[in-house]
């Protein structure tokens, strides 16, 4: 089963920009969906982005297409969420997480989703 480790998050102003990293151990990342969620406080886990195992298919939420990109790097096992104009709004603990076996890699709901990371903190200042 792969393990997921988030970083990058941090404090900015609005209109900045971040890049997320989601590193995974374990030899499956480069065969598994994988999608990116947030969650504010007092909130529901909110699904933002997927993509499939070779990176060639996203989808995102409509809260965040057009500002957000997600991709990955299967050589580094790793993958990615390029956040710009950022808002108040984004200010949330981001996590990555991967489908549920045998679910495809379009899933939005979070019980869909395993293996979730610790998360990281984005913090947005108007």
């Amino acid at each position: 089963q792969v393990q997921l480790e988030e970083s990058g998050g941090g404090l900015v102003q609005a209109g900045a920009s971040l890049t997320l990293a989601c590193a995974a151990s374990g030899r499956s990342f480069g065969t598994s969906a994988m999608g990116w969620f947030r969650q504010a406080p007092g909130k529901e886990r909110e699904f933002l982005s997927s993509i499939n195992w070779s990176g060639m298919s996203t989808s995102y939420s409509d809260s965040v297409k057009g500002r957000f990109t997600i991709s990955r790097d299967n050589a580094k096992n790793t993958m990615y969420l390029q956040m710009n104009s950022l808002k108040p709004e984004d200010t949330a603990v981001y996590y990555c997480a991967t489908p549920r076996i045998g679910l495809p890699w379009t899933v939005t709901r979070a019980a869909d989703y395993v293996s979730w990371g610790r998360g990281t903190q984005v913090t947005v200042s108007s």
